[in-house]
C-alpha cells in the first residue's frame, strides 16, 4: 500500500462517497498531480440520494476526467448493517467504544476497491485514493492499514503483468482533525459534502459518523458547513 507519493501526471481513480474523508482524499489526489477519475456507488445506503447529490456536485466543482455510478443492490440483499438495513436502528454514537458499530457493511471496502482496481486497469490509471483513516479502522475491520497492504497484494496478482496500481490511502494513520486540517488547507468545499448515516438533511449530530465530524470542525475552531438538526459539543 502507498501511503504517501510524490507529483505525478498520471491519472488516480478516487472512491468518493459524497463523504468529507473522499472529498480531501480527492483533493490531495489533485495536489499531487493526478487527473481524476471519480467512482460513486450506491449499494442500498439510507442516505444513498444525498451522497449522490454531493459526489456529483464535487465531480462539477473539481472537474474531473470522469465521472462513474455504480448502483448495487448485492450488500443491501445480504444486509446486518444499519446503514442498509431499515430494521437495524443507526446508533447513537459512543466515541469511547471498542466496539464495531452497527453501521458497518461486511466486507463493504474489498467490493469497491474491486471495482475501482476494474476501473483503474481499463482506463490506464496508476493510483487509487480512498480516504479511510485511523478512526475508522478502530471500529471497521476492513479499514484497517494490514486490509489495504494485503488489497495491494491482490492489485498486484490480479491486474495483467504490465498493469501498475498503487493503492493510495494517504490518512490510514490520520484523525478526523488531521484530515479537516488539511482539506482547509487544500481548499475542500465541505459545503458539498455529507457525513450523516441517519438523515439526507438536516444531519442528525448524533450519530457516529456527525460526532466525529463535527468534533473534527469543533476541533480545528471552524463551523461545519452544512446543515445539522442539533451540534452538539464534541471536542476535548
Amino acid at each position: 500500500m502507498t501511503t504517501t507519493q510524490g507529483d505525478s501526471t498520471d491519472s488516480a481513480v478516487v472512491l468518493v462517497s459524497g463523504g468529507m474523508d473522499s472529498a480531501t482524499a480527492a483533493f490531495e489526489a489533485k495536489h499531487r498531480g493526478y487527473d481524476l477519475y471519480f467512482l460513486h456507488t450506491t449499494y442500498g445506503q439510507q442516505t444513498a440520494d444525498k451522497e449522490s447529490e454531493c459526489a456529483r456536485e464535487l465531480a462539477d466543482y473539481m472537474d474531473v476526467t470522469d465521472f462513474l455510478h455504480i448502483e448495487t443492490d448485492h450488500l443491501a440483499r445480504i444486509g446486518a448493517s444499519s446503514l442498509t438495513d431499515e430494521n437495524i436502528d443507526v446508533e447513537e454514537v459512543d466515541l469511547d467504544s471498542d466496539e464495531i458499530p452497527s453501521s458497518y457493511v461486511p466486507f463493504r471496502n474489498s467490493n469497491l476497491l474491486s471495482m475501482a482496481t476494474s476501473y483503474a486497469e481499463a482506463n490506464d490509471c496508476g493510483a487509487i485514493f480512498i480516504g479511510a483513516h485511523s478512526e475508522d479502522y478502530s471500529g471497521y475491520p476492513d479499514c484497517r492499514p494490514e486490509f489495504f497492504d494485503a488489497f495491494q497484494q491482490i492489485i498486484d496478482i490480479g491486474t495483467k503483468p504490465e498493469t501498475s496500481i498503487d493503492l493510495v490511502a494517504p490518512f490510514v494513520d490520520w484523525t478526523k482533525t488531521e484530515i479537516a486540517e488539511r482539506g482547509l488547507n487544500l481548499g475542500v468545499p465541505y459545503e458539498l459534502t455529507w457525513s450523516c448515516y441517519r438523515n439526507e438533511e438536516p444531519a442528525c449530530g448524533t450519530c457516529d459518523a456527525c460526532a466525529y465530524r463535527l468534533k473534527a470542525f469543533q476541533d480545528v475552531g471552524m463551523k461545519d458547513p452544512i446543515r445539522y438538526r442539533e451540534r452538539p459539543s464534541y471536542s476535548d
